[in-house]
């Protein structure tokens, strides 16, 4: 392993029907990378004509979710009353703050016939003094995010700051959050800005610094050092880190806090169904875990 490859992370995965989730954070050697604190890779699959994903109202506290899909779409709906629609390249980006309820969904119209599902699902932890922040949703269009191509491979910054260009995306922290293609023979040099930093390779091959990334695995690199990233045959990469987020965070079902008495306090709310509801899903939710079950 190279001096700039801190850890390997390899995914839990989980059959949740039609459809693998990769659980690649929290993991043991690295419960953070910068404020990124929840990292899956969905899929990819395909949805058999007539049916989707449903994912059911549910809560959060304490972190913003971000959305972003390579194939397929889903719909988000939330107790503040936005539903939006998301496709590959968007980002949905989701402040849970004090407390939000939301859905996520195969849209109706895109049941009648199998679809292809494949994206990343991840939570970014908020700041102490911003834990509390109002809920709040936004919905970023594709072309709205800087993009750009050089030596073969193209880049999406999707929220914070990466290769000398800013996201449009509000964030809490610094933040690097990129989608990289690769096209055969490309490369790509990841500077030290950011003092946390994670590679995921999706699909396709990679090397950093000439050692190869297996599929489906995430590299936590050392700070202070360039690194360079190259596939042979072609790939698609997510790099994501950041500052280092300071104090501990407690992770317990979708609440996130660096105080375990607001985790009690949020488990509290949703059994007394008191969070907030989603118009037109009043009826339907997710039951909570008991405390220590997975």
């Amino acid at each position: 392993m190279p001096t700039t490859i801190k850890a390997l992370l390899t995914p839990r995965e989980s059959d949740i029907g039609n459809l693998i989730v990769r659980r690649v954070l929290p993991a043991r050697a690295a419960r953070l990378i910068g404020p990124f604190i929840f990292f899956d890779h969905m899929g990819p699959a395909v949805l058999p004509a007539g049916s989707g994903v449903d994912v059911l109202p549910h809560p959060h506290i304490g972190l913003a979710t971000v959305t972003y899909l390579f194939e397929g779409s889903f719909m988000h709906h939330d107790n503040l009353g936005y539903r939006q629609k998301i496709v590959p390249g968007d980002v949905n980006w989701m402040t849970a703050g004090r407390g939000i309820v939301h859905s996520e969904r195969t849209p109706l119209e895109d049941r009648p016939v199998e679809q292809a599902i494949h994206g990343i699902q991840t939570w970014v932890a908020l700041p102490v003094e911003h834990e509390d922040a109002a809920p709040a949703f936004i919905h970023h269009p594709a072309d709205t995010l800087p993009t750009f191509t050089r030596d073969g491979a193209t880049v999406h910054v999707i929220a914070g700051t990466a290769f000398g260009k800013t996201s449009p995306v509000e964030v809490f922290s610094p933040t690097l959050s990129v989608y990289a293609e690769f096209a055969a023979a490309g490369r790509l040099a990841l500077d030290a800005e950011h003092e946390e930093r994670g590679v995921y390779l999706v699909d396709g091959d990679l090397t950093i610094d000439g050692t190869p990334l297996s599929p489906t695995t995430m590299a936590v690199l050392e700070p202070c050092a360039t690194v360079e990233l190259a596939s042979a045959h072609g790939a698609r990469v997510m790099l994501l880190g950041g500052a280092h987020l300071p104090g501990e965070r407690f992770i317990e079902w979708n609440f996130v806090s660096g105080s375990r008495e607001k985790i009690v306090a949020a488990r509290q709310a949703w059994a007394a169904q008191t969070f907030g509801k989603v118009p037109g899903e009043e009826h339907e939710w997710t039951p909570q875990p008991e405390r220590g079950a997975h």
